[in-house]
Order: structure tokens, then C-alpha cells, then sequence
């Protein structure tokens, strides 16, 4: 396992029961470097919504945590905030909990001379995902390989 993997499962543990604690739930976790800076991301989300002050809570909680038991040697900034609207759908409980919902998905090369689709998120399982996209008066289911997908995030919607 890769020292970013580990990281990120080990921080995303410690950070389950202060998420609880604080009435929220981890959305996601990444270890990434920017520049020259490493970064320790959480994502907390709730149904109703994060507010400042719960990435306040957890941020200052988790900090304390990370800090007893040095879990990362290396110097990192760790920001806590909410996955927003647009949120990255990269876990397969992610996408379970966005079916039905309009998505954007871009690939890492065209297909059918495109790389940008959206549609309804219909299903998925290991290896795919399908999405029911609208092509003039008719519907067409379409599937993707998930190692052909760049990203899926939900549609912003206005």
C-alpha cells in the first residue's frame, strides 16, 4: 500500500469518531501535494448542511488527535470543510447515494468524439457505471468503465 493510502485510511479512522461526535459523517479523506505543500483534506458532510463551525469543531478536534499520535511525520496542512455542492462522487457509497441524480461524468479520453456527458446516475456496480442520458426527443442508457472515468460530481443545477 502506498504511504498517500495509508495516510488517508488511517487518518479517515481516527477521524470517524470525532465526526460522530460532532454529528457529522466523513465524506471523504485525500493526502495530497500541491506545490510543494502536502495537504491532509477531510470531508465531513450532514443532511442539513455543515456550518463553519462544525469544520471548526472536527478541524481542532482532529488536529489534537493527529498531534498525539503523530500520525503523519511529515510537515502537512490539514483543512477540513464540507465536500460542497458539486461534490466529487469517488466511493462507491457516493454513488449509491446519488442514484437518481443528475450527474456530470468526464472521461480521460473521447468516446464517440466527446469527453464531457450528463445524465441520470441509473446504476453501477464494480467495473461500471451507467448513466441515462438524453439524446433529442429519446432517452439512451450509457456505460462507462470506471478506468475510463476522470471524474463524476453532481450537476449543479440552478
Amino acid at each position: 500500500m502506498a504511504k498517500r493510502d495509508l495516510y488517508e485510511e488511517r487518518a479517515e479512522a481516527l477521524l470517524v469518531p470525532i465526526a460522530i461526535a460532532n454529528g457529522c459523517e466523513i465524506y471523504d479523506v485525500e493526502y495530497v501535494k500541491e506545490g510543494s505543500n502536502w495537504y491532509l483534506r477531510a470531508y465531513i458532510d450532514k443532511p442539513e448542511g455543515v456550518s463553519i463551525l462544525d469544520c471548526e469543531n472536527v478541524s481542532r478536534a482532529f488536529s489534537e488527535k493527529l498531534d498525539e499520535i503523530d500520525l503523519i511525520p511529515d510537515a502537512y496542512i490539514l483543512e477540513v470543510s464540507s465536500p460542497g455542492l458539486g461534490r466529487a462522487l469517488k466511493k462507491d457509497r457516493h454513488l449509491e447515494k446519488s442514484l437518481g441524480e443528475e450527474v456530470e461524468i468526464k472521461t480521460y479520453k473521447p468516446i464517440e468524439r466527446q469527453k464531457e456527458f450528463a445524465g441520470i446516475l441509473k446504476t453501477f456496480d464494480k467495473d461500471t457505471v451507467t448513466i441515462e442520458m438524453e439524446s433529442g426527443s429519446e432517452t439512451k442508457d450509457m456505460v462507462f468503465a470506471k478506468s475510463d472515468i476522470a471524474i463524476i460530481r453532481l450537476t449543479l443545477d440552478f
